[in-house]
């Protein structure tokens, strides 16, 4: 959670935006994970290698067992539903939260031979 200079006060539902080029950058890296929350065709049809799929049945487990000190990366479609989706997480206790924008759609545009 981010902490409020002035005051000291933990922010809720704080995340950043991230680009295709610098997910890229942290997935080769390896200082960062993915999950990816189009629906369940969609993932299965195409993903960014190393992807989590995330939706309402793997949320719960996923919040369990993933590392919230572990920088994570939420993809979507377009890069829309994944910023109340990093919110969320950023809620629920992740500490580096990024929105990938673009989405999917972008990554396969800029890297078409990097996806699963």
């Amino acid at each position: 959670m981010a902490t409020e200079p002035q005051t000291g006060k933990q922010i809720m539902g704080q995340f950043k935006h991230i680009s295709t080029e610098a997910t890229k950058q942290m997935l080769e890296a390896g200082t960062a994970a993915l999950v990816d929350i189009r629906d369940e065709n969609s993932f299965a049809g195409g993903h960014i290698k190393g992807a989590v799929h995330l939706d309402n049945v793997s949320l719960p487990d996923f919040i369990v067992e993933a590392d919230p000190d572990v920088p994570l990366i939420v993809c979507c479609y377009h890069g829309n539903s994944s910023q109340s989706a990093a919110s969320f997480l950023n809620e629920k206790g992740f500490e580096e939260v990024y929105s990938m924008d673009g989405g999917f759609e972008a990554w396969r545009a800029q890297f078409p031979f990097e996806t699963a």
